[in-house]
């Protein structure tokens, strides 16, 4: 697919352009992490508004995370998510076995270290996607083979902060 070659090198670019700066001293090398994901938040906000300005409203938080898997995927990464999976207490694991930002890389264990600037832009994207939607959420992804990356969401819900007994 030609159209997603752009997006590509612009992230990698963006990934690049964001490490040269703390290599040069211009910003502290941890924050960079923080600074893509950032980026993907604004990103997220701004492109969920248009994706969903003619659609009902969703009944549910699984609503939401079925169009964020289908929907949203698809209009970002040319692809629905492979598995969604949840244990309905507002945790869920979206699996992409080939994520298309990771499938540049080589899938040896020692490009493993460099999947976490790979995906902090996209898990930035997830959460600011979902915060437009009124859901607040921790997102955070994982890879153990590559190119197959394990997005985590955790949504505190309002009756799970007040579901314990006292």
């Amino acid at each position: 697919m030609a159209d997603e070659a752009p997006f590509q090198f612009l992230h990698n670019e963006v990934i690049h352009y964001i490490y040269k700066s703390a290599e040069n001293g211009e910003t502290e090398n941890g924050k960079n992490i923080t600074k893509l994901e950032n980026m993907g938040f604004r990103v997220g906000q701004g492109l969920i508004e248009r994706l969903t300005k003619d659609t009902a409203r969703f009944k549910d938080e699984l609503d939401i995370m079925k169009f964020i898997c289908k929907d949203f995927w698809t209009c970002v990464f040319k692809k629905q998510i492979d598995n969604l999976r949840t244990n309905h207490q507002g945790i869920y694991v979206l699996q992409d076995n080939k994520f298309r930002l990771l499938s540049q890389l080589s899938a040896g264990k020692q490009y493993l270290e460099h999947a976490p600037k790979y995906l902090a832009f996209t898990c930035g994207l997830v959460r600011g996607a979902l915060s437009n939607l009124g859901v607040k959420s921790i997102v955070t992804a994982e890879v153990s083979v590559m190119p197959a990356c394990k997005t985590h969401i955790t949504c505190p819900s309002s009756d799970q902060r007040h579901s314990h007994k006292d």
